[in-house]
């Protein structure tokens, strides 16, 4: 791979669609191989826009203005970050070879939403799932919970990130709230919503998969070590790294991991989550770049899940080895603020091994993430402890 100079006539140019606090360390990650960089996102001053060469704020849904800025700046890697994207203005851009996206329009089209990803590793790949269904109206839902779903069960939206739409239903008279809320609560209202049956497992993880170049140029998988979390109504409030599994857990998570991600195919970073019991694995779901959960590599590991995928994309040698245990926990904005300050964070990095990272959020909300506290230790229970006592002390307000 021959990268450029920035703001050069040889630059190597990557375009970042969504720019939020994952996308802004991607960009800061490509920064430091020279990448010149292009952020978009629906609102001004996304954290990823903060930090690129240039930024750019539309409808990424709409076809031809995304398009239209693609053409414009005539990037090399299109790094599509959510959901809420036209994916056939992308398949379009590929086809006529004007850029390449991460990892494949494949990739990009079947994980933007919960139907194609769920069909594509339960039907085809046949691999262990949760049970499940697709519903277009309420009645249809309430027909599928009684034909064998059963209670409890969640209802997500097909196309959502950080638990928006998705509710956890044990009886019959909440179907038709979660129904309207699923309905509404996506980044893109399909007209459909999934129904999954609750599992018994003891605990789930995210395993981040990269599907690099090795020294031979060759495609090859690469596993990083696991990661546990703790997710409430969707939405992950802490994770460590690494998480203890037997030995057939972990290698049945990667065979589902490296099963799913062959299948995708592309280079880069994915983010698999599992449920785990005992030594039974069950895939959940996948994202094709960097994980919210795995922000505890930026303390964990020698390169973090964004230095990585930026590694990845580029074709450059990755290094997925794990310095010390460490856990992380999100710091909410806890106000409704476009003014938002904060106090702590002396107390904050004065706990041992301790690390912040404040995403620079323009608007703040009370369950908004603002921010992560990052923490080492000697095992992950103080690490977890120190991460917590971290995000605690760090105090939001208008």
């Amino acid at each position: 791979m021959i990268l450029g100079s920035p703001l050069t006539p040889s630059a190597t140019k990557v375009m970042l669609l969504g720019s939020g606090e994952l996308g802004k360390e991607v960009i800061i990650a490509l920064q430091r191989f020279g990448v010149e960089v292009i952020a978009v996102d629906r609102y001004e001053n996304a954290p990823g826009q903060q930090v690129a060469h240039r930024a750019y704020t539309i409808d990424m849904t709409d076809a031809a203005v995304l398009k239209a800025l693609i053409i414009k700046e005539k990037p090399h890697l299109i790094v599509p970050e959510i959901e809420a994207l036209n994916t056939d203005v992308l398949a379009e851009i590929e086809c006529e070879g004007l850029a390449t996206v991460i990892p494949t329009v494949k990739a990009v089209q079947l994980t933007m939403n919960r139907e194609g990803i769920r069909r594509l590793a339960a039907e085809e790949l046949k691999l262990p799932v949760s049970p499940y269904a697709f519903a277009r109206s309420s009645v249809e839902l309430q027909a599928s919970i009684d034909a064998g779903i059963g209670y409890p069960c969640f209802i997500k939206p097909t196309m959502s990130s950080s638990g928006k739409g998705q509710s956890r239903v044990t009886e019959k008279s909440q179907v038709q709230v979660a129904w309207d809320y699923a309905a509404t609560g996506g980044r893109v209202n399909l007209g459909v919503v999934i129904v999954e049956g609750q599992i018994d497992f003891d605990y789930e993880i995210t395993l981040l998969t990269v599907r690099a170049k090795n020294a031979a140029g060759e495609t090859q998988t690469y596993f990083c070590e696991p990661i546990g979390h703790v997710q409430k109504s969707g939405d992950y409030v802490e994770s460590w790294q690494p998480q203890a599994m037997t030995t057939n857990a972990l290698k049945n998570a990667q065979h589902i991991a490296k099963t799913i991600t062959d299948a995708l195919g592309g280079l880069g970073l994915f983010g698999v989550e599992l449920f785990v019991k005992g030594d039974q694995v069950w895939f959940s779901e996948v994202s094709p770049r960097p994980h919210d959960t795995g922000m505890v590599t930026m303390c964990s590991q020698r390169l973090s899940e964004f230095d990585l995928h930026a590694r990845a994309i580029l074709g450059l040698p990755v290094d997925v080895s794990m310095t010390k245990p460490g856990a992380s926990a999100v710091i909410y904005g806890g106000v409704e603020s476009s003014n938002l300050k904060y106090d702590g964070l002396e107390a904050a990095l004065n706990i041992p091994g301790s690390d912040v990272r404040l995403f620079g959020k323009p608007q703040s909300f009370v369950k908004r993430r603002m921010g992560v506290a990052l923490a080492t230790g000697k095992d992950t229970d103080e690490a977890r402890e120190r991460a917590k006592l971290a995000a605690s002390l760090i105090k939001p307000s208008n």
